[in-house]
């Protein structure tokens, strides 16, 4: 079991809030990802989880127990943080068997454990090399495969991949999630990274300021989400707002439309607009423009549109597509 709730949590570092009464129910089993810009409590809401800062009020609860003034290593969680922290004189296999070690296991069942979680991470051909040996996305492996001998309640990650390069981190994304699909353990996973929250998380948490803004599912939260500062974060690239008389005949002060829910034309539409630049990726186009008198617009065109700078063009939004949301930023249905 590896059950999480949170009851109005809040920390303070001094008279500084920096989580605000915090309410958040974790099922196990579930997959939920933090996601937020710099500054927002992300990380310190793991560690508050972690038991690896104290709790100002409120409480925490793991599978239904209280756990507030219980120590990290009672827990029963494992933490993987950004730096691999690994011991860079002993071997892969070494490194993860060393927790087990430390809490006196046998040496039979820590050879099982060790060989059952590099068989599982693709390690077992590097248990005998060194950590210099390896590639950053192999250490990472081996900083997981530490955690997962313990077979913990629940694995916290704290931004895992983001000292990899973009392509390893495409690559260890679709590890986890399939070491997650595999274990059926509790994961939750803090990144400043939407697109990883998208693509892995059965649940996204999304926070603002040490609040939570929003939880649902990826989908959830693309397609309906409550406020603008959600509809801004949560997809890539961002959602366009647009003020003024079209927002104002639809009986909202601010509408939203997604860069890929637009229809573009060279002869009619409803905003105009000029290209200011085209990105050609071949499987779409990203086409940046000012429309007259509503400001910047991002278009996400589908393969190959011949676009060019300085270009007019007509940009008319899909109509069930549309985001209306009011004075103070929040949705209106």
């Amino acid at each position: 079991m590896g059950s999480i709730q949170l009851k109005s949590v809040r920390k303070a570092f001094g008279g500084v809030s920096v989580i605000n009464g915090v309410d958040l129910d974790i099922k196990n089993g579930e997959f939920a990802v933090f996601v937020g810009p710099s500054g927002c409590g992300k990380s310190t809401l793991l560690r508050l989880i972690a038991g690896l800062e104290d709790v100002t009020s409120g409480e925490v609860l793991i599978d239904g127990k209280a756990v507030t003034d219980v120590g990290p290593a009672q827990r029963g969680l494992a933490m993987v943080f950004q730096s691999y922290a690994l011991y860079p004189h002993m071997s892969v296999r070494n490194n993860i068997a060393f927790a087990l070690k430390m809490a006196g296991e046998k040496t039979d069942v820590i050879e099982r454990k060790v060989a059952k979680a590099a068989a599982t991470l693709n390690l077992t051909d590097y248990l005998d090399r060194k950590p210099r040996q390896l590639s950053g996305g192999q250490r990472q492996r081996v900083a997981i495969g530490r955690a997962i001998v313990r077979e913990p309640k629940a694995f916290l990650f704290d931004e895992p991949l983001s000292n990899l390069d973009a392509s390893l981190r495409v690559q260890m994304r679709v590890e986890i999630g399939e070491l997650h699909n595999d274990l059926k353990t509790t994961m939750i996973y803090v990144t400043h990274d939407q697109v990883e929250a998208m693509t892995m998380a059965d649940k996204i948490v999304v926070l603002d300021k040490g609040s939570v803004a929003q939880v649902g599912t990826p989908l959830e939260l693309y397609n309906r989400p409550n406020g603008l500062f959600v509809a801004g974060f949560i997809g890539s690239p961002k959602m366009n707002f647009i003020k003024g008389p079209s927002s104002e005949r639809r009986g909202a002060a601010i509408l939203g439309i997604r860069p890929e829910h637009v229809a573009v034309s060279t002869t009619a539409g409803e905003w105009p607009a000029t290209v200011r630049l085209a990105e050609h990726l071949g499987s779409d186009t990203f086409v940046h423009a000012e429309g007259d008198g509503i400001g910047p617009l991002t278009l996400r065109l589908e393969g190959e549109a011949p676009l060019k700078p300085d270009q007019r063009i007509f940009v008319t939004p899909r109509e069930a597509n549309i985001h209306k949301f009011d004075t103070n930023g929040r949705r209106i249905d």
